[in-house]
């Protein structure tokens, strides 16, 4: 429980912020948030959301957004003062329990050796129409080789590498903002301006009432999936305490430009009962500009994209899995680290997996991988709160023993507030048919997965006796 806090919190019993390398900087944080959060899922899902809220989706969006800015201030006050590979998980096992930690660690690994297979399947299916002469698990299989050779690399060349893929994507959702407000005011040529027409007509803003907005909440709920990679990543920079400060500060307030921007964006220049809208947002609105080639520019972009994410979610998992190895919650071999301080078999046992939910994805598209990605649904979710509940754990002492560089606003009641919000959306998504089944599925593995940790924990106990 939370009087097993060591003493001194920045001294982990990991131990991993003095043995991994220490190649990342701020702003390779900085972009590895922004690359893992700003995926296919804002570049194709948004329309999803628009359809179901309307214009009103901009309420689900930054409904969505406060919790994340929320979740993440509360994740960089516990980072900065324990920067750890393990990140929530060790913060879950020394403010809850060892239990949580175990069951945070491998829940969080799990759920992102899944989408790799999504994300890696996603770009090769495009690639291949392209180049419809090469077999489609040939282009997976030189994705997955090349992405890991670079997660083998010293991890300032991981860094380097995501740095550049992530700021293309930044790059282009900047350039659509900048095309969008072009549009809106009608100064492009052969456009004119459509002011609130859009906004506020077809139904009005809230065409669907609450029930779009709640609606559109649980479609872009899970949006913002990826930015705690930044808490993980700090502690193979040169400055944990401070990188994780500025990165988180940075990414937060960047992200929700983008996601809302883009948002508004779409909705002002287009109606939202468009089905070009509803099939792809982004080119949707960029036809407008009659730019040529846009369609084209945007699969390229999606697939970079999809494998930006998938770099950084190999990264993500075998720094987790190192880090429950280290501590005695996994397997000892993940533990070992090369000559450049890369967790090596910990990215062989994550490059491996992706592979196989590829193979899986073909095998079985409709039953297996199916379950398992339904299964993992919920997951940021429980994270998510797992998250709150260790900050209000430990807060207290970490105050009293002066560790906080960064802290949550108005605690404890934005802490409070924040889980309250938490629990409001397991409640919206009771409501629905879809979301009820992942939240079971979840519930299910939750359960397994601390089953486990209950089994790991008797075995500790028996080689410690």
């Amino acid at each position: 429980m939370a009087d097993a806090v060591p003493s001194t919190p920045a001294s982990t019993d990991e131990g991993d912020t003095s043995h991994l390398g220490h190649g990342l900087k701020v702003r390779h944080l900085t972009m590895m948030g922004l690359g893992s959060a700003i995926g296919a899922g804002l570049f194709l899902g948004t329309g999803v959301g628009i359809a179901k809220a309307g214009p009103a989706v901009l309420i689900s969006y930054m409904i969505a957004g406060l919790i994340v800015i929320f979740v993440m201030r509360m994740l960089g006050e516990m980072g900065a003062a324990i920067p750890a590979s393990g990140s929530f998980s060790h913060y879950a096992r020394i403010g809850i329990g060892e239990w949580a930690g175990f069951t945070m660690g491998w829940l969080y690994w799990f759920m992102l050796i899944m989408v790799l297979g999504a994300e890696i399947t996603g770009a090769s299916a495009i690639v291949h129409g392209w180049l419809p002469g090469m077999p489609q698990w040939v282009i997976a299989l030189v994705f997955v080789t090349f992405f890991a050779v670079v997660n083998l690399a010293k991890v300032s060349n991981f860094g380097e590498f995501e740095f550049w893929f992530a700021a293309l994507k930044v790059a282009v959702i900047v350039a659509f903002l900048v095309i969008g407000v072009l549009l809106v005011f009608g100064i492009l040529p052969d456009t004119d301006p459509v002011g609130f027409t859009n906004l506020l007509g077809q139904g009005g803003f809230m065409p669907n009432g609450f029930a779009g907005i709640a609606a559109g909440l649980l479609v872009v709920a899970f949006a913002f999936g990826g930015i705690e990679i930044v808490t993980i990543a700090a502690a193979e920079s040169h400055d944990p305490e401070h990188s994780i400060a500025t990165a988180v500060r940075s990414v937060v307030w960047r992200i929700s430009v983008f996601y809302i921007g883009s948002i508004a964006i779409m909705v002002l220049v287009l109606p939202w009962n468009s089905e070009h809208l509803q099939s792809g947002p982004f080119v949707a609105v960029l036809n407008q500009a009659h730019l040529p080639y846009v369609a084209g520019l945007m699969e390229l972009v999606v697939v970079v994209a999809l494998l930006s994410a998938f770099n950084a979610n190999v990264y993500g998992t075998s720094r987790m899995a190192f880090s429950l190895a280290r501590r005695g919650d996994g397997p000892a071999l993940l533990s070992k680290l090369s000559a450049t301080g890369v967790p090596t078999n910990a990215v062989i046992l994550s490059v491996f997996f992706g592979f196989v939910s590829v193979l899986l994805n073909w095998l079985l598209p409709d039953s297996l991988l199916s379950i398992l990605l339904n299964a993992v649904g919920a997951a940021l979710l429980v994270i998510w709160i797992f998250i709150v509940v260790s900050q209000l754990r430990l807060r207290p002492r970490l105050e009293a023993e002066g560790e906080l560089t960064v802290r949550m606003w108005c605690f404890p009641y934005l802490s409070w507030l924040t889980l309250a919000a938490l629990g409001a959306l397991i409640l919206l998504m009771l409501t629905d048919v879809d979301a009820r089944k992942q939240l079971i599925s979840t519930a299910v593995l939750f359960l397994v997965i601390t089953g486990l940790s209950v089994l790991n924990a008797r075995r500790r106990r028996r080689e410690t006796a």
